[in-house]
């Protein structure tokens, strides 16, 4: 469970950067944003290493940005391997955890061309990141909810607030009109979404879309397309999202 914060705005805690999320520990990690020129955080990369280091190159980072991803580095791509240690081996790329991270450290998946090292990595991922008024999960937060009250399940899932409906209205990200800004993955979405609380950046890389960054000094979305598609995904589980405001 995510430490407690105290206040509520809109049914959601009025958050200071010290209250966020409590300090770092296995299932968050705070960084100090002041170290970094830029900031860049980057959608579900799912084994797709081409498109990841095309946009690394579009990007173009120096020592001083900062890339965060959304988790789901693994499966369905191609590549898994090398999304881990593309991650891995560098300092200014980190990520939080994601569903498909979690099945592998459930042993409900394996990846048979990851190393022992690769594996460790991967378990040592936070289900959350944060700094001052922001933080990164890969499947989102409950608006109805305090942010100390969520499971580490639902960082890593939540998507539909509608009873038992995965792809049913309303996502979480249209109801949510809080702090901190939450940057998520996880929804596959036909386009990137944002609003002042929430930015979804799972474009589909995997399934045919684009691969999508946010920069966050400035709100600009950096995209590389598809050069193929690795897997399938029926139109009702790709979701349009509506215009926020």
């Amino acid at each position: 469970m995510l430490r407690p914060c105290h206040g509520r705005t809109q049914g959601w805690p009025a958050v200071t950067s010290e209250e966020l999320l409590g300090s770092d520990g296995d299932d968050h990690r705070r960084i100090d944003a002041d170290q970094w020129e830029d900031i860049y955080v980057v959608g579900d990369v799912h084994g797709c290493l081409p498109a990841l280091e095309r946009l690394v190159e579009r990007i173009d980072p120096d020592d001083e940005t900062l890339l965060v991803t959304v988790g789901d580095l693994v499966r369905k791509g191609p590549d898994s391997r090398g999304v881990v240690e593309f991650v891995r081996e560098r300092d200014n790329v980190i990520s939080v955890r994601g569903n498909n991270e979690a099945k592998l450290i459930r042993g409900d998946k394996r990846l048979p061309g990851l190393t022992e090292a690769n594996l460790a990595y991967v378990e040592s991922l936070p289900h959350a990141i944060s700094w001052e008024g922001n933080l990164v999960v890969h499947g989102g937060v409950d608006p109805r909810k305090a942010l100390a009250d969520h499971e580490a399940a639902e960082l890593l899932t939540m998507r539909s607030l509608a009873p038992g409906g995965s792809y049913d209205r309303p996502f979480w990200f249209e109801e949510y009109d809080g702090r901190p800004r939450v940057f998520f993955g996880h929804t596959v979405l036909a386009e990137p979404f944002e609003s002042p609380s929430a930015v979804g950046l799972d474009t589909g890389c995997v399934y045919g879309g684009a691969l999508t960054a946010y920069h966050v000094d400035t709100g600009e979305f950096v995209t590389v397309e598809p050069t193929e598609t690795h897997q399938e995904r029926s139109a009702d589980s790709i979701v349009t999202p509506r215009a926020s405001g």
